[in-house]
């Protein structure tokens, strides 16, 4: 059975992204680009929110054909012209998505469908990685639908914001897999659920 694994920026004290949305605090660099992009590249699926998604639409297809497109750039644009992708949204209709773009959106019934996607055998990959999208996380967490965390902790602390865990009515035990320091300062964590 594949295994949604939430990936996230996050800040020390808990924060995705500050009171509206802002992300400019994260740090990411080289190296973290091409740790992240060894591990995705195994994989076949991602799974966003309807914001995530619209913001990786309007960037990610033609990433790659800029002037000024980096090695990052070029190697995630290909990757996420490949992958599967699946929009949790209420609000989109697949009259919405772009021909060709190899997504398919779950607007009802989230825990039967996803329950459906993860015994799928769409792609051949164990991994369904949920990309940022606070909102769906929310919601997956609520119906205890997350397999893993892959977090990158930055060495910040916000305040407020948007949390991560929001709305968990019993702990949750997790196990640590890995952790890998970065030169910038920020700090991988990689757990699994209950194990």
């Amino acid at each position: 059975m594949k295994k949604i694994i939430s990936f996230m920026h996050i800040s020390l004290d808990g924060f995705v992204a500050g009171p509206n949305g802002e992300m400019d605090w994260i740090t990411v660099d080289e190296e973290i680009f091409d740790h992240v992009g060894k591990r995705i590249s195994a994989g076949d699926t991602s799974l966003y929110g309807r914001v995530t998604y619209d913001m990786m639409e309007n960037y990610w297809p033609t990433a790659a054909d800029k002037p000024s497109a980096s090695k990052h750039d070029i190697e995630h644009s290909k990757w996420y012209s490949k992958v599967h992708k699946i929009v949790l949204s209420k609000t989109m209709k697949g009259a919405d998505l772009p021909a060709g773009t190899n997504t398919r959106i779950i607007s009802d019934n989230l825990s039967e469908r996803i329950h459906e996607l993860k015994q799928s055998h769409i792609g051949g990959s164990e991994e369904i990685l949920l990309f940022g999208s606070p909102t769906a996380t929310h919601s997956l967490i609520q119906l205890n639908l997350i397999d893993g965390y892959w977090l990158f902790v930055n060495p910040i602390i916000l305040g407020r914001g948007i949390p991560l865990f929001e709305g968990i009515k019993d702990k949750t035990k997790l196990k640590l897999l890995t952790t890998q320091q970065f030169a910038c300062g920020v700090t991988e964590l990689n757990y699994t659920v209950g194990k």
